[in-house]
């Protein structure tokens, strides 16, 4: 009898060990859902009255956006042939050179319902030939209308039967920090992506080299998206995805968008003008910070320093000077370079800017006309040139050429700067357009010859090879 009660207690305690069992394992679906009400919720959201810029991400509608933006958004699709010797005999004894295919891919926007389409100039750089696909997979041939390497902006051109979905361009200066955006585009050949975020900063630079001025966003862009749009929650384009920082090739939370003030402002020069008119103040300066304010003996710590003036400028003409902060133009707030130089790229030579500025603790506004730009580096050779100035043609005689202000370094030893050039293989160079024209037209295999004029008024002529 001992035996018996010993079992069914057993038994008992043994089914309840395997019901807890199921309990705690197999139900565990239930169990989640518990804990997961009593965490803190990842978004939360004032009870002001908030717009779709403030709003928590709960309370923002992406997809009329993304309805939107997803039809006029296309897959750009770059040929290219490369032809190189495919052996050492090949290319010394110039037999018949291999031809490599190779295909590119990116994305594009249209602008217009008559097919114009915008995208990066790297997404059609060296293309044989190109394919744009619509959302719709419609497949048309495009035509490079025009490029702007220089702010990474290509114009394409298709022929469509029917009128095309489109965007419309937003006013970039107006996006804000925080604001949510989608980037829309072909990451990796997936057509028709679209990601969320935010405006993670504006008037970005990535080289200090270069006058850049990028909207940087943590919508997630890799390889595929460049040429894609950035709209915010109307929809409106506000900038052109173009470039991710990333030690893996792959998106790690930084991506940046061309502005879509300057892009538009690009393109419409590209119709209009055939190429890029850039509206030029005239200064040369830098971003204020604690070790340049100590340097310079200045206690402002945001604008932009004034270290020269370029003469015949828009700048000098209206009385700015070397130790001028800038810091503020039109209704822009000016703390560092890339916000000058990104508000200006959307300008044009002849545009007038109203430019406030501080000088010796005084704030001073002055009236800036925009010139067109006044140096410019010759392709190929790292050369950088002027127009001449009144002075210049004065000093050296002439009324036309162009005058070295740069030079390379393997060239610096042969006293070549401050020289003007009149001269390239026989045909005169009057000023800087003329000079990139011809530069830009040379091969990378020939001699090229040019003639100089030297401050005592003698010619000089030296052959590059």
């Amino acid at each position: 009898m001992k035996k018996i009660a010993s079992l069914l207690l057993v038994s008992v305690f043994a089914g309840a060990i395997t019901l807890g069992s199921y309990k705690l394992f197999f139900e565990k679906e239930n169990y989640t859902w518990v804990t997961s009400q009593q965490e803190t919720p990842f978004i939360t959201t004032s009870n002001l009255d908030t717009s779709a810029r403030g709003a928590g991400i709960n309370e923002v509608d992406f997809t009329l956006a993304a309805e939107k933006t997803v039809n006029s958004v296309v897959h750009v699709k770059n040929m290219t042939i490369s032809r190189g010797p495919s052996s050492i005999a090949e290319f010394f004894y110039g037999y018949e050179r291999q031809q490599t295919p190779q295909v590119g891919t990116g994305s594009g926007v249209i602008i217009s319902p008559d097919g114009y389409i915008v995208t990066n100039n790297h997404v059609i750089a060296n293309s044989s030939q190109l394919q744009v696909t619509l959302n719709n997979n419609k497949t048309y041939e495009a035509e490079i209308i025009g490029t702007d390497p220089e702010s990474d902006i290509a114009l394409l051109k298709i022929e469509a039967e029917d009128a095309l979905p489109y965007l419309a361009f937003g006013d970039s200066d107006n996006a804000k920090i925080g604001e949510w955006v989608l980037a829309v585009g072909n990451p990796f050949n997936l057509t028709s992506t679209v990601t969320a975020g935010i405006v993670s900063a504006k008037a970005r630079s990535l080289s200090p080299r270069r006058a850049q001025s990028f909207i940087q966003t943590d919508a997630a862009v890799n390889p595929g998206n460049s040429g894609g749009a950035l709209v915010n929650t109307n929809g409106d384009l506000i900038g052109i995805n173009t470039a991710i920082t990333s030690q893996t090739g792959s998106y790690v939370g930084y991506a940046f968008a061309v502005p879509s003030n300057i892009a538009k402002k690009v393109v419409e020069d590209i119709m209009e003008f055939g190429n890029v008119q850039k509206g030029l103040l005239g200064i040369k300066g830098g971003d204020l910070n604690p070790t340049a304010a100590t340097e310079l003996g200045i206690d402002d710590l945001e604008g932009v320093y004034v270290s020269s003036i370029e003469e015949e400028s828009g700048a000098e003409e209206a009385g700015l000077k070397e130790g001028d902060i800038i810091k503020q133009v039109d209704n822009i707030q000016i703390s560092k370079f890339s916000e000058l130089s990104g508000y200006l790229n959307s300008k044009r030579p002849g545009d007038k800017v109203e430019v406030t500025l501080n000088r010796d603790g005084k704030n001073l506004v002055r009236n800036v006309t925009l010139k067109k730009r006044l140096s410019v580096e010759l392709p190929g050779t790292g050369f950088t040139v002027k127009n001449l100035s009144k002075s210049d043609i004065k000093k050296f005689g002439v009324s036309k050429g162009v005058k070295i202000t740069n030079v390379p370094a393997p060239y610096a030893r042969y006293g070549l700067e401050n020289k003007v050039i009149i001269e390239l293989d026989g045909e005169p160079i009057n000023n800087i357009d003329d000079a990139k024209e011809r530069f830009s037209q040379l091969s990378k295999y020939g001699r090229t010859s040019f003639t100089m004029i030297n401050e005592n008024g003698e010619k000089e002529h030296m052959i590059l090879q």
